[in-house]
């Protein structure tokens, strides 16, 4: 029976959340995507899911928000704490995405200085540009391969450079990436023979911000993990309090509902505050 309760009131949280998150489909076209998808398939692509919609991300989370709503209220049956996991359970895909995307990011920024050295190479061994990108297909990094071999697809095909850089810059969607196609694009629209010295530049640039940024996190690595400790440890704890009955039945009163509510508004800013200044900023796209 609690089971069959859990499930109807995650369902009914669903259905009133649909109204807000489905749009009627003329609605839909009119105002075109929003700022949440846009921003989700930038994270999709980032985390190497160019092929999901953000739409599946958000059924997918709907989905395991219900799951763990009725299973909570099964285990616990305190609507707040039910309430409580069914949001948590609702963002856990988006973070998870998030911590790929930028997982996947930092494993990318030790490669981008051999990048550019390999540019570097081809544009002084005589290759024009796009020649130059197109070899990155083959002899370039690993990780970036398939998006320079879907660049060099496109040059072929169209023989636009700049169509071809665009959308080079949305598979990889790496603000460093934007800066060197950008240099490159303005070096082929403008000219001029200093564009070897000025990669070599942004190659001993690009490795110096490497190490500092290494090095930074790894000296604010404690910072986050304690935030995400101090952030955890009281909820498992509450979790494994409602278990008992009685404690349950205190905890479904007003005044406990009131400290559930008090709790969480105060376990995310503390979060917050700790990620702020344990995380460093992420950097600007370039004419993204």
């Amino acid at each position: 029976m609690s089971l069959i309760l859990g499930i109807i009131l995650a369902v009914g949280v669903t259905l009133v959340a649909a109204v807000f998150l489905w749009p009627a489909e003329a609605e839909r076209r009119v105002r075109g995507p929003s700022a949440w998808s846009i921003r989700m398939r930038e994270r999709l692509v980032q985390a190497g899911l160019p092929n999901t919609s953000p739409s599946v991300v958000m059924i997918v989370s709907l989905v395991f928000s219900i799951g763990v709503a009725a299973l909570t209220f099964v285990l616990t049956s305190v609507i707040a704490v039910v309430v409580c996991a069914a949001a948590l359970a609702l963002l856990l895909p988006t973070l998870a995405i998030s911590w790929r995307a930028r997982a996947r990011r930092k494993a990318t920024q030790v490669v981008w200085p051999d990048v550019v050295d390999q540019l570097v190479s081809a544009v002084r061994s005589g290759l024009a540009l796009p020649d130059s990108l197109m070899t990155l297909a083959q002899t370039g990094p690993l990780v970036t391969r398939s998006a320079f071999a879907a660049f060099a697809a496109r040059y072929r095909t169209t023989g636009n450079f700049s169509i071809a850089v665009d959308e080079l810059k949305v598979a990889l969607a790496d603000p460093v990436a934007d800066r060197i196609l950008e240099t490159l694009r303005m070096s082929r629209e403008v000219g001029g023979s200093e564009l070897t010295n000025v990669l070599r530049s942004l190659s001993v640039y690009l490795r110096q911000e490497a190490a500092i940024r290494s090095e930074i996190e790894a000296r604010q690595s404690w910072v986050m993990n304690a935030a995400r400790l101090g952030l955890a440890a009281p909820w498992v704890v509450l979790f494994l309090l409602t278990t008992r009955p009685e404690a349950a039945l205190a905890y479904n009163s007003a005044s406990g509902i009131a400290l559930i509510i008090a709790g969480l508004a105060v376990s995310v800013v503390a979060y917050r505050i700790m990620a702020g200044i344990g995380r460093l900023p992420e950097q600007p796209r370039w004419f993204a």
